[in-house]
């Protein structure tokens, strides 16, 4: 699925109804969630600023960077988060045969339960991009498939830190799902808007929670 969008329209969600787009509540509770880690000093830094509006989030955390860094990825948990997978390669899966792209989603899954002792059920594939037959696979070994409402676009170095909070304060409802990214790719806007949003969320009745 290309990232064509800023806020998932409703036809796609109704179509890949199999996929988890949104959350809905009358609560005015959202669910923020970070790509890519973990990744020293910057998704430490995301955990200080998430601790300072008691906002819970939801890591989804590419195994090899656990492998490489994993006082980072025990940090996350220690704050009370939670952890997802995100392949143990960041793998595209438009790019990959079936049985590899599980294979390399279920090493990810491994490396979590090794360094952290959780066992993930949330899975996000990198891009956004699945074939049908990996979305069946994955769903048929009890991974729930979490996409999104809202994409920031951080990651993006064409895009101002104004544009990324506008996907944010404009778009933003009870239940939405929000992808940022704490790599060092994004920070160079991660670092502007995650306070602003943050800010900008708590001051209009927002909480945030972590998926389950």
């Amino acid at each position: 699925m290309n990232l064509l969008w800023i806020k998932t329209p409703r036809w796609v969600k109704r179509i890949f109804s199999n996929l988890i787009w949104e959350v809905p509540n009358t609560e005015k509770v959202v669910y923020l969630t970070f790509d890519d880690g973990p990744t020293p000093e910057i998704t430490d830094w995301v955990l200080e600023e998430l601790a300072k509006y008691h906002f819970k989030a939801t890591f989804f955390l590419i195994g090899d960077n656990i492998r490489k860094y994993p006082e980072t990825a025990q940090n996350i948990l220690k704050e009370g988060h939670t952890i997802g997978n995100h392949t143990f390669n960041h793998w595209n899966g438009w790019q990959k045969n079936t049985d590899a792209y599980i294979a390399n989603t279920e090493l990810g899954a491994q490396q979590i339960k090794n360094t952290l002792g959780v066992s993930p059920v949330l899975f996000r594939p990198p891009y956004g991009k699945l074939k049908p037959g990996q979305v069946r696979a994955l769903r048929k070994i009890g991974f729930k498939i979490i996409m999104w409402d809202i994409i920031t676009y951080d990651w993006d170095t064409t895009k101002s830190p104004e544009f990324c909070l506008n996907t944010i304060t404009k778009n933003v409802e009870s239940g939405s799902i929000i992808v940022f990214h704490d790599s060092k790719k994004a920070f160079g806007n991660l670092k502007v808007v995650l306070p602003k949003a943050l800010q900008y969320l708590n001051e209009n009745g927002f909480r945030s929670e972590s998926l389950i």
